[in-house]
C-alpha cells in the first residue's frame, strides 16, 4: 500500500478557506482563533491550579459564567481582567522586543 504525501501550505489552506492576509474573513478567524488559544492558556492553568471557574471568579472580580465564556474563547477579557486572571493564576506575562 502507497502512502499519499500531500504536503502542502497552511497559509495556502487558510486563504482558500478564510480569504487572503489583511481581507475581513482572515481578520475575524485571526481574533477568534487567538480568543481561544487565550481562553485555553486561562482554562490548562487554572486547573494545574486545582482551581475551580468560580474560585477563580471569584479571585478577579467577576462571575463563573463571564470565566467560562473566556474559556472557551467566546469573549476576550479586557487588560485590566487578564492581568488580574493572570496573576491569581500565578502566571508571568512578559512584554519583549523580538530580537531580529
Amino acid at each position: 500500500m502507497q502512502e499519499k504525501n500531500n504536503i502542502g501550505s497552511f497559509d495556502a489552506i487558510l486563504d482558500d478557506k478564510y480569504g487572503k492576509i489583511g481581507s475581513p474573513e482572515r481578520e475575524e478567524f485571526h481574533k477568534e482563533a487567538y480568543a481561544y488559544c487565550i481562553g485555553q492558556i486561562v482554562c490548562n492553568a487554572r486547573k494545574q491550579e486545582k482551581m475551580t471557574q468560580s474560585e477563580l471568579a471569584e479571585k478577579v472580580g467577576t462571575n463563573k459564567t463571564y470565566i467560562s465564556r473566556i474559556e472557551k474563547g467566546v469573549i476576550e477579557p479586557g487588560v485590566g481582567l487578564f492581568f488580574r486572571i493572570i496573576d491569581a493564576l500565578g502566571l508571568k506575562f512578559e512584554i519583549v522586543k523580538p530580537v531580529m
